[in-house]
């Protein structure tokens, strides 16, 4: 009876400690949120967003499909260590970095982060961090393509850590259920209808054939059928546009073909038509409560534009370093 006591007495232990750590855990990174603020850098470099700004328009002004890149290298950041541009950060002989990892090899838009970074650094030497940098570029893209403009919280510090291991279930793959995606983004903080939201950041950019091609020629028990749920007239253009070549070339395909460089509701028209590329966008629909906010957009785009740009902002406040915990890396590639 003893013996019983006292393992319930461990086990309880055990549960209070593991409480403590995560509510520590919490509180943490509520305070590390609460740090940052909109304009932070008014006195200590005044014209930081505007260079973001100009740096980014003439990218996306040449090629439109920077946008959805610069968003996207935002989300991949933060959903890995916490926005703190572990994603920018070069491999080394010694280290596979995340920039480096399977989910993120087609990330695009590097280069306009380094031509942002290398006139911060002119003009206010030391001060703008990457993680920041990654932020006002994924805002300022997205208003140039239809998003509305929000007002981005800044004083995030860089990490000098990347592991491109910890990419794995970070990550949201294209085949996820909408119980997968709710345990990745939940894990982030995030809410069921934050997820929803931030999937129509799918509305523009590309998506590699190989992220959904077994919609196409390997789906069902026999891993040779086609996927049911989605619209046959579609089907059969995208089999047109990747044909079934086994591990030949890897084409790509407009994420939504009706208006693929303009953010707008479109992606969830799409879906609810049964014309979602990937599974994970097509798996909204097959959920009551997410096929409801889906539908809800559709007929409300001001809603969708207003969720999606409160959802960016409390993703840009995940993990992040703040005070002086991490650094400011003068070249974002490397660690400082």
């Amino acid at each position: 009876m003893e013996a019983r006591r006292s393992r319930g007495r461990a086990l309880r232990l055990r549960v209070a400690v593991v409480w403590v750590v995560v509510m520590a855990a919490a509180v943490s990174q509520a305070q590390a949120q609460l740090q940052l603020q909109v304009g932070f850098y008014d006195t200590l470099c005044p014209a930081a967003e505007i260079i973001v700004q100009e740096e980014v328009s003439k990218a996306v002004s040449g090629n439109p499909g920077v946008a959805a890149s610069l968003v996207r290298l935002h989300f991949h950041d933060c959903f890995v260590r916490g926005c703190d541009a572990s994603v920018l950060l070069d491999s080394t002989p010694g280290n596979q970095a995340e920039k480096d990892a399977p989910p993120n090899t087609s990330l695009r838009g590097f280069e306009v982060i380094d031509s942002a970074k290398t006139r911060l650094e002119q003009a206010c030497f030391g001060v703008v961090s990457c993680a920041d940098v990654l932020a006002f570029a994924a805002r300022d893209a997205l208003a140039l393509v239809g998003g509305n403009a929000y007002q981005v919280p800044s004083g995030r510090r860089d990490g000098n850590v990347s592991v491109a291991q910890e990419t794995n279930g970070n990550l949201p793959p294209p085949t996820a259920s909408v119980s997968q995606l709710n345990q990745i983004f939940g894990s982030k903080g995030l809410t069921q209808a934050e997820m929803v939201a931030l999937s129509g950041a799918h509305t523009i950019g590309n998506a590699h054939c190989s992220s959904f091609d077994s919609r196409l020629y390997a789906y069902g028990p026999n891993g040779a059928g086609q996927d049911p749920t989605m619209d046959p007239s579609y089907l059969a253009a995208l089999t047109q546009q990747c044909p079934n070549q086994q591990g030949g070339q890897d084409g790509t395909v407009a994420m939504d073909p009706v208006t693929p460089t303009a953010f707008d509701t479109n992606y969830y028209a799409s879906i609810v038509a049964k014309r979602g590329l990937l599974a994970s966008d097509q798996a909204l629909l097959a959920d009551p409560t997410t096929a409801s906010q889906i539908v809800g957009y559709t007929n409300s785009p001001d809603t969708f534009q207003a969720d999606f740009a409160a959802a960016m902002i409390k993703m840009g406040g995940i993990g992040v370093l703040t005070g002086t915990a991490g650094t400011i890396r003068t070249n974002c590639r490397v660690p400082s």
